[in-house]
Order: C-alpha cells, then structure tokens, then sequence
C-alpha cells in the first residue's frame, strides 16, 4: 500500500484538495484500486452539517485515482514543471448512493485506452462492498502548463 507521502510525489495535489488517502492496488497502465475515507473535518463540514458527501467531491476524488494511475511511471508532482492532465470528458455517472462521514470509498478506476497525451479511463466506486458511483468513460488529455496561463502571461 501506498500513503499520501508517496501520492504526493506522482501527482501535484495537496492539502484541501488532495483526496486520494491510499493506494491500495496498481498495476501501472491498466488499473489502480484507492481509498478515500471521508471524514466529518473536511472543509465542506465546516458548517457542522454531516450532509451527504458532496457529489463533485465524490467524482474529483475518483478523477485524481485516475490520474495517479496514468502518472504511476511518470510522475509529475510539480504542474509547473510537467504537462497538466486536464478532463476532456465523462460520461455515463451513475450515483447509486450517498456518502457520509465516516464511510470509505474504494475507487476502481482501468484504463480502456491510452494514447500520447490522451487517456479514456471508466470505474466505479464502492463502499462497504456495495456500489456507490460508476463512471462510464472518463477522458482526458495532457497538455503543457502554458495552456492554463492566460495570454500574455509568462
């Protein structure tokens, strides 16, 4: 298994917005399983409401499982020094179920097809073994940082 130390050196996610916990299973190029366990300190707790796990949060987290495993032997800790993945597509998400504090989710995310800078991945999201979130084709493409700045700007 892998912790956040190690997350934190494949991909430039941090803290509020880093929401892979563990890496519990990769097999680079094809598929990855992790955990994310949603706790009622998070940010989106702060009003002390424990409403039901927010959906976006839900899908960047599965997002950032997917990008893990599409940098697994590419690392790319630094998004100023590297490409950016940007998403180009999802399709087909299904919520099954609600998240709330406290539960686990084990993010399934495979690869369908890579190609150059550009990846089509799909999954699913499962807690306590029953099926929370799936995720039919989830594209994305991997760009230099320059496309993010605005123009003009070095």
């Amino acid at each position: 298994m892998t912790g956040v130390d190690a997350i934190r050196r494949i991909i430039p996610h941090r803290h509020p917005v880093l929401l892979v916990d563990r890496v519990v299973e990769v097999d680079p190029g094809r598929g990855i399983v992790t955990l994310k366990a949603v706790s009622g300190s998070e940010p989106c707790y702060a009003d002390g409401t424990e409403d039901a796990y927010p959906v976006g949060l839900l899908l960047e987290s599965w997002a950032q499982s997917a990008v893990l495993l599409t940098r697994w032997e590419n690392p790319n800790p630094d998004v100023l020094a590297d490409k950016v993945e940007l998403i180009t597509g999802i399709r087909d998400v299904v919520l099954h179920a609600e998240v709330f504090p406290g539960d686990v989710v084990e993010h399934h995310v495979q690869v369908v097809r890579e190609v150059a800078d550009a990846a089509i991945l799909a999954g699913h999201s499962v807690v306590a073994g029953r099926k929370v979130l799936e995720i039919g084709s989830f594209t994305m493409a991997r760009r230099g940082v320059e496309v993010l700045r605005p123009e003009g700007v070095a």
